[in-house]
């Protein structure tokens, strides 16, 4: 009936082509129905966490000054564990910040991505419009001035130049909308195209910034080596050498005593968790590797030790056995970074030789969750894990504790 009524003053083939257009784009227009979605409930940690706030604080403040007071001892005793010690702060400092890097590159690299995505998705929805936005300005060009006034004295019925009038008035509606529908695309398309060029400049800024850090990294890691070297022209005799850099069990059995009496009036807040002395053979191991030294065996500085070794690749991440909180993060002579969890009950995990710590004392830890990175802290030669387990400060075979 429409045709008919606008054959006068538009070509059958031109309106035509104008009306399929129209309506089609309009209903490709109309928007879809939005699904409502449940906002999602945030992960919340014991009810007993926020009424331990003062407690955790003073723990951190105590285990602190514990900290102070060992790099005191040793510093009377030599200063060759300190300048170790140094060298290796050092270094960890510097993995710790290429960790963070590596993680904003990823992110960075994520939203670039999605960027150019969209940016694909509006070239494409802008190159599927342009044979509409060429037939709408035909059309406008084909009706000239005035058209409402044209088509209105074609009509000799005032009933049908109404409907001709509505219908047009419809047209130019519907016209207006995907003219400034476009319009709107190519300015979102604007705004992706500078947010592309500014996620890119933060892109090479931070691969500069990462760069750096590996040529720092580089620069400490041959001051260790260049100290080690020195030390073993230095220490020539092996008792010397055990004396200077060799695991001191007991400042680390006092540590542990005293770890234990600061976190005594910590609650361990671990209801909910299965108790870690019901896990015996199914603990996770911190590291896959090969085991390079076994429990009560000789290391390479010929004492037995008391954890186990577990060869591994400087910078892979170390797991957490178990759910627990963090009780020492720091340097101990013959560890090197040296990362203690406590596990309530009595139990604790020691992880040592790292190159960089990811959790500080009073953090909480789950299963499996990374706390550090391998290296070769403590003066050793080759990167690996030494790994232990205690109760009540004896030390207990991991072997018998952790997964087949």
């Amino acid at each position: 009936m429409l045709f008919c009524l606008l054959s006068a003053a538009l070509p059958p083939c031109a309106l035509a082509q104008t009306v399929d257009a129209t309506v089609a784009d309009v209903a490709e227009a109309a928007p879809a129905p939005i699904k409502a979605t449940a906002p999602a409930e945030p992960a919340q940690r014991n009810d007993k966490e926020i009424a331990t706030k003062q407690q955790l604080d003073k723990l951190r403040s105590e285990i602190k000054l514990l900290a102070e007071r060992q790099k005191a001892t040793e510093a009377q005793r030599g200063g060759v564990a300190v300048e170790l010690r140094e060298r290796e702060n050092a270094i960890a400092a510097v993995a710790k910040e290429l960790r963070v890097l590596d993680a904003r590159l990823v992110d960075q690299q994520q939203a670039l991505a999605a960027l150019e995505l969209q940016r694909t998705g509006l070239n494409e929805k802008l190159h599927q419009q342009r044979d509409v936005l060429a037939t709408l300005l035909r059309s406008a060009y084909a009706l000239g001035q005035h058209e409402e006034l044209k088509l209105l004295l074609q009509q000799e019925e005032i009933a049908t130049a109404s409907r001709v009038l509505a219908y047009h008035r419809y047209f130019q509606r519907a016209r207006i909308a995907r003219i400034d529908e476009l319009l709107a695309d190519l300015a979102e398309l604007a705004k992706v195209q500078q947010a592309i060029v500014e996620q890119n400049a933060e892109l090479n800024a931070t691969r500069s910034a990462r760069s750096a850090e590996v040529a720092s990294q580089m620069l400490e890691r041959g001051k260790r080596q260049a100290l080690l070297d020195q030390l073993d022209l230095d220490l020539k005799d092996q008792q010397t050498h055990l004396a200077a850099l060799g695991k001191d069990e007991k400042a680390l059995q006092e540590l542990l005593e005293r770890l234990r009496d600061v976190f005594a009036d910590i609650p361990k807040q671990l209801s909910g968790a299965e108790p870690f002395g019901q896990r015996r053979g199914r603990l996770t191991w911190p590291l896959r590797g090969a085991l390079a030294v076994n429990f009560g065996a000789s290391d390479d500085s010929g004492r037995s030790i008391s954890g186990i070794v577990v060869s591994g690749k400087t910078g892979n991440e170390v797991h957490a056995v178990s759910h627990g909180r963090v009780a020492y993060a720091d340097w101990l002579k013959g560890y090197g970074l040296l990362l203690i969890v406590d596990h309530g009950d009595g139990y604790m995990s020691l992880y040592g030789y790292n190159e960089s710590l990811l959790k500080d004392v009073g953090d909480w830890v789950d299963e499996g969750q990374p706390v550090a990175t391998v290296g070769a802290s403590g003066g050793r030669r080759n990167p690996g894990l030494y790994f232990e387990l205690r109760l009540k400060g004896k030390p207990l075979d991991p072997r018998a504790w952790l997964k087949p």
